[in-house]
């Protein structure tokens, strides 16, 4: 493939929605085309990605949760990889074990809690955030918490309510939540992605 090539939906018997020999090709160019790894989040995440899930695993984190995930990040897990290489700082792997110092440690364990992400999120619009020196205040219930931009900034994917599916940027600080597309295009978009 070549380095600015695009990653193509699965074909054949799969859901359609991720060909992994084809997203590890591009991954490849990426990491040829960035060496020194540069590329905004590359030194955390490195272009690898983590072991994809066994679908048991999938399941017993939807029971526990009380939800079932949007399809293509279920696929994403069980097709490509529980996490790794993607925007931002990478992707957070379902099972991902963060350091208690880690900046999205306490968001993540917010959206682990008993009903969090079966409680549906409420927003289909942009909520404005507060501008300089104050912080946010909006749900963010049933949400999952994807990746960190940095800053204090955070990529949501809206796992319950009207929005399922969605990546929302969750700026608290100053822009406040923004929706975005569903994960595969949110993902796929990273990885045509130049800059």
């Amino acid at each position: 493939m070549a380095a600015g090539a695009t990653v193509r939906p699965s074909g054949g018997g799969g859901s359609g929605l991720w060909d992994a020999a084809s997203l590890s090709l591009r991954l490849a160019a990426m990491t040829e085309q960035d060496p020194e790894l540069k590329r905004f989040g590359a030194d955390y995440h490195g272009y690898r990605l983590r072991p994809p899930l066994a679908d048991r695993t999938i399941r017993s984190f939807e029971r526990e949760s009380g939800v079932r995930l949007p399809e293509s990040y279920r696929r994403f897990l069980a097709e490509v990889a529980d996490g790794g290489a993607g925007p931002y700082y990478g992707v957070l792997g379902l099972t991902e074990q963060l350091d208690d110092e880690d900046a999205v440690h306490d968001l993540r364990e917010e959206c682990l809690a008993p009903g969090f992400l079966a409680t549906p999120f409420p927003y289909t619009r942009a909520i404005p955030g507060p501008g300089k020196g104050s912080r946010a205040r909006y749900e963010l219930s049933g949400t999952l918490v994807i990746a960190e931009a940095g800053c204090g900034m955070f990529a949501r994917l809206v796992v319950t309510g009207k929005s399922a599916g969605q990546v929302w940027f969750d700026d608290p600080d100053w822009g406040g939540l923004a929706p975005g597309p569903d994960f595969r295009t949110w993902y796929t978009d990273w990885l045509e992605s130049t800059g």
